[in-house]
């Protein structure tokens, strides 16, 4: 009887591991993605190119930015070429699909890490952050969050800044936008009272024009980090990358370019 009991377990087993293969999620099945972008050599990165000085097409009609940057020093730690790069412009609502479809290796594009975003992708260790702020009009009545009641705020589709704000100031009219720019001119336009976002994006905007503000209060802390597909699939990659993250740190390299793009 002891016998019989090994042999049927040692069945169970196989048997196990046979419906694990053949029925498990997709995401265990997947090739490894390192494994992938080691044999091609370059690396599909997903930028956000309205997210000016993280992403954006400089007058030569370059991909330029702090988000850019760090895309090809992580291009020079996996393929050892800081120019193995292929951006691939993406925007806050689709960056997650286009991750998760393998359309992108990876997303820069500053994404926060938040609960929810990590049931759909993996994240790299934070790499910066910002905080959720307010532009304003210059010399706008508004000068902190609790004067949104009834005013109409712009937010940008698939940020954070939408969830917060309904937290914070549930009265507020919020209006969303697909681009940093449609919500830039329409606060000039008058059609709304503030946009709210990451304080690192909107500070471009008030430093080249004189009539937005930013205000100094922030209202979250919104960890930066970049997504890959989840799964088994990514797990090498993750490595690498959080390697290459702390070893820039080490290195001072992030905060050089923080200060190369004003942000600190």
């Amino acid at each position: 009887m002891k016998n019989l009991a090994i042999l049927l377990t040692v069945i169970f087993i196989i048997m196990a591991g046979i419906y694990f293969f053949l029925f498990a999620p997709e995401k265990y099945h997947q090739p490894d993605l390192y494994d992938e972008i080691m044999q091609r050599g370059t690396i599909k990165v997903g930028i956000n190119i309205d997210s000016k000085p993280f992403g954006f097409v400089d007058e030569k009609g370059e991909i330029q930015g702090y988000d850019a940057d760090l895309a090809r020093y992580i291009a020079h730690y996996l393929v050892k070429s800081p120019n193995a790069v292929k951006f691939v412009p993406v925007t806050p609502a689709n960056r997650m699909l286009k991750a998760s479809t393998g359309e992108v290796d990876i997303v820069i594009a500053t994404m926060t890490i938040t609960p929810q975003r990590q049931e759909i992708l993996d994240f790299s260790i934070p790499y910066d952050s910002a905080g959720q702020a307010l532009l304003v009009k210059t010399g706008s009545r508004i000068t902190s969050i609790n004067d949104l009641a009834g005013q109409n705020v712009g937010v940008i589709f698939g940020t954070t800044a939408e969830k917060n704000m309904q937290n914070l100031v549930p009265s507020a009219n919020i209006l969303g936008f697909k681009t940093y720019h449609d919500a830039y001119e329409a606060l000039k336009s008058g059609a709304i009272n503030a946009i709210t976002s990451d304080d690192t994006i909107l500070s471009g905007f008030a430093l080249e024009d004189k009539s937005v503000t930013l205000l100094p209060k922030r209202y979250s802390r919104e960890p930066y980090g970049i997504g890959f597909k989840q799964g088994q699939c990514s797990v090498k990659l993750k490595q690498n990358i959080d390697f290459a993250i702390t070893d820039l740190r080490q290195k001072n390299v992030i905060n050089r370019l923080r200060k190369k793009w004003g942000l600190g």
